[in-house]
């Protein structure tokens, strides 16, 4: 049983990857995106709260995001594990799972980082516009403000989380397969 978190920069492969560490480990890899996705498509509560949200062009506030996530971990399909994909962002949401996880009993086992030189991970994005056709990618300058957003926001949650003697950090560059190799070797240490 392994519950663990997944961060690193846009591009640094933490969704490939994490379809491969949710197949090899036997546990559910969950994404924030896909949680905002299924609530809004369901028409929940909380989907129709974060719909507003979304509707205004702003930002899902960390109380909408933070419920969605405690619902999502309580599904039969977590108890054995969980690959978390995309949270928490910010140490105001570190703190929320803390609370969560403590309610549901359980701790974390490992957070993964995925790091990548700047440079190679603008050039691996706009690859992945011009191949995927996707939008949010194809802006240079956008790019480089969303690097350095994680720079500043989610960079500070990764050092509580190495302070606690819970980091693993991979390179992540290079073939998926290699990649994986790596991952998979720290997650064993």
């Amino acid at each position: 049983m392994t519950r663990m978190l997944i961060v690193g920069p846009a591009g640094s492969g933490k969704g490939t990857q994490s379809k491969r560490i949710s197949e090899e480990l036997g546990i559910v890899a969950i994404s924030t995106g896909d949680i905002f996705r299924a609530n809004i498509k369901g028409q929940t509560e909380l989907g129709q709260e974060a719909q507003k949200y979304v509707d205004a062009g702003e930002l899902v506030p960390d109380s909408v995001t933070n419920r969605m996530v405690e619902d999502r971990l309580s599904w039969e399909d977590a108890q054995e594990g969980f690959l978390l994909d995309g949270y928490p962002r910010n140490r105001t949401q570190v703190t929320a799972l803390d609370e969560m996880l403590s309610r549901l009993g359980v701790e974390l086992d490992v957070v993964l980082e995925l790091t990548a030189d700047r440079e190679e991970l603008t050039q691996r994005l706009k690859r992945r516009a011009e191949i995927e056709g996707r939008e949010d990618d194809a802006d240079e300058d956008a790019i480089r403000r969303r690097l350095e957003l994680f720079q500043t926001e989610t960079a500070p949650m990764i050092s509580a989380y190495d302070s606690r003697g819970l980091l693993r950090q991979v390179d992540g560059l290079g073939a998926i397969d290699e990649v994986n190799s790596r991952i998979m070797e720290a997650i064993r240490s």
